[in-house]
């Protein structure tokens, strides 16, 4: 189960919406080793497309050191999709390298009646995709 606070959601959720119709994505990186999601960092889409994303190689570079630096690791990768539901296609699936991160996918196409945004998580191990469940909560309880 991916648990999340209510700010990040909202984060990742406007960051799809302010890429649309371009994929949006990113990484929420938290503590090593404590699976809990903390800080927001948005990528540019390299490809800048509606139906692929890529982190930029020197930014990703960059990601990584920060992330050595900061005794973090990625605990979420995030893109969006901007025409189909928010399930990992298959070159999300060959592209998913993090074992341990939630791969959430948030839907920018009107999916549903009430227009909302599909908000999905999933774990990726060795092609085979996992959804789990996603807890919103307001704060993390303390450590």
């Amino acid at each position: 189960m991916l648990t999340i606070t209510q700010a990040l959601y909202d984060k990742i959720v406007a960051h799809a919406r302010e890429d649309h119709p371009d994929e949006a994505c990113g990484v929420v990186a938290g503590p090593a080793g404590s699976g809990r999601p903390e800080r927001f960092v948005p990528m540019l889409n390299a490809a800048r497309s509606p139906t692929f994303y890529e982190f930029d190689s020197q930014d990703l570079l960059r990601l990584y050191r920060e992330l050595d630096d900061r005794d973090e690791e990625p605990v979420i990768i995030y893109h969006s999709h901007t025409a189909t539901e928010a399930y990992p296609s298959r070159t999300d699936i060959s592209y998913a390298n993090e074992p341990g991160a939630h791969y959430v996918l948030v839907s920018t196409a009107d999916t549903d009646d009430a227009g909302e945004f599909q908000f999905r998580s999933f774990r990726i191990l060795a092609g085979e995709v996992t959804e789990e469940e996603v807890k919103v909560v307001e704060a993390y309880p303390p450590q």
